[in-house]
This record gives C-alpha cells, structure tokens and sequence, in this order.
C-alpha cells in the first residue's frame, strides 16, 4: 500500500509561508495604480489579512467514527514473526483494513508542511476534504492493541498540529504589518513616479507673543494625503499631530473652567466659544489670513484652506440623545475632504455624568456614517472613524471630548 505522510509532502512551513508572501506582493503591485492610490487604505489591509490568514486545523476528535471493514491484500514480507523464504518480493495474505476517519476545521494544506520543530518519525494519513484518514491494515483480530496504536498515533498527530499552530499563529499575527508596509511602499513609489510633492504646509505659525500654556504649541502643517481621484487632485489635511496639539490646549482650558465653575457656569456655548477661539488665535496664527481659528455658525470653530475645512469643532451642552445626533449631522454639512479632522466639545451641566459617557458610544454606533472606534486614552475622550456622505471609502475622524461644567447657583 502506498505511503502517505503527513506533515511531510510539500516541504517546509516556513518555505510555504514565504510563497504566500511573494504572492501577496505580486497581488499588491498588480493593483492598477488609480486604484490603489484611491482605495482607503485601512480597508484594503482589512481584506487583505482577512484573505491570506492562514487556519490551522483543529481536529473534530469527539465527531470521529470508523468506516466498514473490507478485506485487502497484505504484504508480510518483512514480518520478522513469519517465515518467509524469500523475502526480496511480496507476499500477500488475506487481511482487513481498518480506517478510522477524523473530521476536522482549518486549511488541510497544512497537513503536507513540516513545522519548524519535528521529529524523525514519520504519520501517516489520508485527507479527503476535512476529514482525515487513518489506515490499519491487520492480520489478526487484538483489539486492544489497535487501540493502543490508533491512540498513540492520534496523539502523534495532535501534537504536529500544535507545532503547525504555532508557525501559523506567528505568521498570522505578522500579517499586518507585512501587508501595510507593501502598500506604502508602493504608495510612495507611484507618487515619487510621478515627481508629486509628498506634504503641503498651510502658511500658519507659532505666535511667538503667545501666552502660558499647559502644553508647548506647535506650528500647524497640512500634510498632503494620498491621492484621491484619477485626475490626482490633491486634498490638505490637517496633521495629526496639531490636531492633537489643537484638542489638547482645549481639553486644558476647559479643564481649568471645571475648576473655576463660578467663573464659567454662566456661560452660554457661544460665550465658551468664543473664549476658546481667542486661547487658540493666541497660540496660533495664519499667515495673510490674520485669526486662524474662526467660527462660522453659533458654536462651531474651524479651520479653512483654499475655502475648506480641515478642521470643525461644535461646542455643545449635552441636551440628550437627538441634539447629539444632529450635532453630528452639522459636522457633516460642511465635510468635503478627505481625512479632515472634526470635534465635539460636550458640556455637561445636568449632573449623571456617567450616564452621558455611557450613551456616547452606542450613539454614534448607530450614525449611518459611523466605520470604526480608534482607541484613545482617557474615560471622558472618545475617537472614530467616519465616512462622509455618499463615500465609503473617504475617511474622517471624530473626537468626542466631554466635560463636566455643573451650574453653580
């Protein structure tokens, strides 16, 4: 009977692992380039791990069950228990086959590759489909014996297959990062390709007159996203490090209000807004443009280039679950470009505050523009990724940041 072993036929895991990576390469640098210069990223990375992740097998050993017995030849000439004279050919008895069979879950692929760590003993196996095969053929009728073997043997097989589990986790979990630093390569190759320059600064500096503040501001630059469109148009965006800077002088300065609430209580959300553009303009400024902070409504605050935003945030007291949502419907009137930045600053002035962070989420869950949270640090911050209208695949991000102003009587 023919030899068939396991964890044996194709080589190598590693060397398989390898192949599957030239074959995600070739997949990426095959993409037409107008795609993937306008794909949104995050989502391309997505499928792509989805895929190639590989899945190691996992035995069904509770579902296990025999097939019929049927009679086969035996070859015995190498049984030492017999006498045989001539042993340089075959000698077949009548004998019966015994063929446990094991359904199980995973990639069957990975039955044929060694693992990383292996032993000179060789199993043998069948697959058909997801079931794997086991082949006894026997001369005599001890059960137990059987038994013992097809246990043995069964373990044998468990124990390969968490070695196999373990090179498929390790790949698996490197997946990722593989797969993101191929599409920016190649990103950065079709732009270089195209002598198109990288980052776009906004004429905005550090005002050097600027007044004490938590936190050293920094100069605002617009960086150039990837490009977007066949025509390769390009779309500013406002970097995510000034974004950061930009809502962390916020957060201070409101947190400064929570402790002076005699100071602030009083205020009305323009009034707030308004305090809080002149902290900002007092911390930045724009070059011919004079304030580059401004406000286009009665409680918004927003950064404009070439007459669009790249920056919008809404100054809000909390006024339960619909104001929210129509908070974020405002925002996303006046959204245009891609991977523009927006904010929510919620004041909390009814007490419950709890029960304010613990309805956020489940809010903009529910937006039809919602794609993801972003994890960010802090019980009162919270962080998404959003598409705008009629885009999928245009991003933006949200930070809802809330505070706690009660009303001092």
């Amino acid at each position: 009977m023919s030899k068939n072993y396991l964890f044996y036929k194709y080589g190598e895991l590693r060397n398989y692992f390898e192949g599957i990576k030239s074959e995600i390469k070739n997949e990426i640098y095959s993409f037409d380039e107008n795609y993937i210069l306008n794909v949104n990223e995050e989502e391309l990375i997505r499928a792509l791990v989805e895929k190639y992740t590989l899945h190691p097998p996992v035995l069904k050993l509770d579902e296990k069950y025999l097939l019929e017995p049927r009679e086969v030849d035996i070859d015995v000439s190498q049984d030492p228990n017999r006498v045989i004279i001539d042993r340089s050919k075959p000698f077949y008895i009548k004998g019966t086959l015994i063929t446990v069979v094991i359904p199980f879950e995973g990639d069957e692929k990975l039955f044929h590759f060694q693992p990383s760590a292996w032993s000179s003993i060789l199993l043998q196996g069948k697959i058909n489909g997801n079931e794997l095969f086991l082949e006894y053929p026997v001369t005599h009728s001890d059960s137990d014996s059987l038994k013992i073997q097809i246990e043995r043997d069964i373990q044998s097989i468990q124990l390969y297959l968490t070695r196999v589990k373990n090179d498929v986790d390790y790949f698996n979990n490197s997946l990722e990062n593989y797969i993101r630093n191929l599409i920016k390569t190649r990103k950065e190759k079709l732009l270089k390709d195209r002598t198109l320059v990288i980052s776009l600064d906004i004429p905005i500096r550090k005002r050097f007159d600027a007044p004490s503040i938590p936190v050293k501001p920094k100069s605002i630059n617009i960086e150039l996203p990837k490009i977007k469109s066949e025509k390769f148009n390009f779309e500013p965006r406002l970097a995510m490090n000034i974004y950061e800077e930009i809502l962390k002088i916020l957060e201070n300065m409101i947190l400064a209000m929570e402790r002076s609430p005699k100071t602030f209580s009083k205020l009305k959300e323009e009034e707030l807004r308004d305090f809080l553009l002149v902290i900002l303009n007092a911390n930045f400024e724009g070059e011919a443009m004079g304030e580059v902070f401004n406000c286009r409504g009665k409680t918004d605050i927003l950064i404009r280039y070439k007459n669009h935003n790249v920056f919008i945030a809404e100054c809000k007291f909390w006024r339960g679950e619909k104001v929210f949502l129509r908070t974020i419907n405002q925002l996303f009137k006046y959204v245009a470009w891609r991977d523009t930045k927006l904010a929510i600053l919620i004041f909390n002035r009814d007490g419950n505050l709890k029960t304010v962070l613990e309805k956020i989420p489940q809010l903009v869950k529910s937006h039809q523009f919602y794609k993801r949270p972003i994890k960010i640090c802090g019980e009162t911050k919270f962080r998404y990724v959003f598409h705008i209208p009629n885009d999928p695949n245009r991003e933006v991000i949200l930070t809802v940041m809330v505070f706690d102003i009660p009303k001092v009587k």
